[in-house]
């Protein structure tokens, strides 16, 4: 893999979800829920990973998110955003994971070399950006770069699924790959 200067490796830049898939949960179709995952759960593990920082609350709250998917498939409403709906149920959870715990550690080396998982992240670049942001971003700057990167989720959509304003996204958004930039160009020169 080559990293040239002011370069920052991405995922996919457009996770397409297809939203029928949910539409078909409402009649419990097992194939579209097998789908459904399939297309979303690396976005949806990443997402959560870059909150709870800790690999089996990740993992836990990404079960937990397919389930509720599942069981609130009938309360879904087309609006050609499956995956904000998706993140949503998936920050829920996380903030509900967050009460759940009365302390929360520092992500350590070991949870990060679980990353490497073919069942979570595959592609080298993407996991490389997932470990470049759980070491050097600010947990605000992590989850913009995360749901812009793992969804393809747009600048103004991550803003009201955080509730702030676009400016601050941005801001975020530009201010994390700076920092992630400094540091893999300082990775590849060593």
């Amino acid at each position: 893999m080559t990293i040239r200067r002011n370069e920052i490796p991405a995922g996919k830049k457009e996770l397409n979800v297809d939203e029928t898939l949910i539409l078909k949960l409402k009649y419990d179709d097992a194939e579209a829920f097998r789908k459904l995952y399939e297309q979303a759960s690396p976005a949806v593990f990443g997402y959560a990973f870059s909150i709870l920082k800790n690999y089996e609350d990740a993992r836990d709250v990404m079960q937990d998110a397919f389930l509720k998917i599942r069981s609130a498939a009938h309360l879904y409403e087309p609006q050609g955003k499956p995956m904000a709906w998706i993140m949503t149920i998936t920050r829920n959870l996380c903030n509900m994971k967050f009460r759940q715990n009365t302390r929360m550690a520092e992500t350590e080396d070991t949870d990060l070399d679980y990353l490497g998982c073919p069942a979570e992240v595959e592609d080298i670049e993407l996991r490389l950006t997932l470990e470049t942001a759980m070491k050097v971003l600010s947990g605000s700057e992590r989850e913009v770069i995360i749901l812009h990167t793992l969804t393809g989720m747009k600048h103004r959509e991550i803003a009201q699924l955080l509730k702030m304003p676009l400016a601050t996204v941005l801001a975020k958004y530009h201010r994390g790959l700076k920092k992630m930039r400094v540091s893999l160009e300082g990775i590849r020169n060593e």
